[in-house]
């Protein structure tokens, strides 16, 4: 009987569903892609199918693993708990209320509605220990890539940021006294400095208070002081001077917070691939979900790369495997070379590697490839024994779009891949909408 008024009513839970919870600002964030809507839906009405036929070990052991699957989705694409239990909640009310306008005795009326709060109560019960094991489980990953950062240079990487730092304000000052215009200045969140601080010191000083000092710096120069800067330059305000003081000494002060930060650093994990230098893969969901919000909360552009490098196995077949190790080295350091410091750059797999491009759209993203591509076609690389050879590599290319999963940008990318080694390898592919 529960199963006939479920199957019987899907269509209208599924659309009560997503009309409450669109209209909740929280769920709504998580609901509003298009893939997801159209997925979710069809995912949400299977759910509440399978919910009351679990009745053979063989469909109940299915069941348990779906829901087991469905609470890592939710984990890994962080919806919060409280939600899942109110849609659940929700969709246990609706199917009471049907119940209720049956004519049922009291007694099955009973039987119905207990039997109903069961399946649904552990099919919750099922996805909250899956969603707490992997909320823990990417907890720790977090964890475990701070400190990495941590343990990397930290006195290079101190004196890179401090040099990139005065190379914004030295451009700055060169645009206004220099022989140039003043008209555009670049702010200083786009500038290398601002990059690697929102997308690089957030993992390695996570929570510490002169970050987000920082910040605050920051902000106060971008939104304030280079614009009464630009204009007291274009009508030889008096006040110049004094603007531009204020900037050195926001300046000096983000410079005497950088060093706190670098100063409180300690501790450290091995993080990087040993032969490669490139970041660990285990390392991947903590960033990608990490950029993604950033993307998503900052409405900036996230594009990722999946690089195979073509005929690997006829190098490894031909000259060995330490051949195929020192190529693989020399791709790395070409890759490396090719993007930026604020990017990131994965071993994702045997001869594969994965690229995260912060703030690159899909058309820059192609470009870089597509250096990336034209730098190994000009190159002999060099084996062991100094024999020279010309290798390729082959590229899928996926940009962020609004979907909260990190693992569909991912697949994207690697479908894209897929079609580019299809068409005849050595080539980049965007992946397709």
């Amino acid at each position: 009987m529960l199963a006939t008024v479920v199957t019987q009513k899907a269509d209208e839970l599924v659309r009560l569903f997503y009309d409450t919870f669109l209209q909740d600002k929280e769920a709504s964030s998580f609901l509003s892609h298009s893939v997801v809507h159209s997925r979710l839906s069809h995912s949400l009405r299977d759910w509440l199918l399978n919910l009351l036929r679990a009745d053979t070990s063989e469909e109940k052991s299915r069941f348990e693993d779906r829901q087991r699957a469905i609470g890592e989705v939710h984990a890994r694409i962080k919806i919060p708990i409280h939600l899942v239990l109110e849609g659940a909640a929700l969709v246990k009310g609706a199917v009471a209320r049907h119940l209720m306008q049956l004519d049922l005795s009291r007694e099955v009326l009973g039987e119905a509605l207990m039997q109903l709060g069961r399946r649904i109560d552990y099919s919750m019960q099922l996805m909250s220990q899956a969603y707490v094991s992997g909320s823990m489980r990417r907890a720790q990953l977090d964890e475990s890539f701070r400190l990495f950062a941590l343990g990397q240079d930290i006195t290079l990487e101190r004196e890179s940021q401090r040099a990139a730092l005065m190379e914004w304000s030295q451009a700055v000052l060169f645009a206004l006294f220099g022989s140039g215009s003043a008209t555009g200045l670049k702010p200083i969140s786009s500038s290398p400095f601002g990059l690697w601080l929102y997308h690089r010191a957030g993992v390695m000083f996570q929570d510490a208070p002169a970050l987000e000092s920082i910040e605050g710096a920051m902000e106060q120069i971008d939104r304030v002081l280079l614009p009464k800067i630009d204009e007291a330059r274009a009508t030889q305000d008096p006040s110049l001077t004094g603007l531009v003081e204020d900037l050195q000494g926001l300046v000096e002060q983000i410079k005497f917070l950088l060093a706190d930060l670098f100063q409180s650093a300690a501790g450290f994990e091995n993080g990087r691939d040993p032969l490669t230098r490139t970041l660990n893969r285990r390392f991947l969901p903590s960033i990608l979900s990490r950029e993604i919000s950033i993307a998503s909360k900052n409405r900036t552009p996230f594009t990722v790369l999946m690089i195979d490098v073509d005929h690997f196995k006829q190098i490894n077949d031909r000259w060995g495997h330490s051949a195929g190790d020192a190529i693989l080295r020399q791709i790395a350091e070409i890759v490396l070379d090719t993007v930026r410091l604020s990017d990131f750059v994965f071993r994702y797999g045997g001869e594969e590697f994965l690229i995260a491009l912060i703030e690159t759209d899909a058309e820059q993203g192609f470009q870089i490839a597509e250096r990336m591509r034209q730098a190994l076609l000009g190159r002999e690389l060099r084996l062991s024994d100094d024999t020279k050879i010309s290798v390729t590599i082959s590229i899928g290319l996926a940009t962020y779009e609004g979907h909260p999963d990190y693992a569909y940008l991912v697949d994207a990318a690697d479908r894209a891949l897929y079609r580019s080694k299809e068409a005849g390898r050595n080539r980049t592919t965007v992946a397709s909408g």
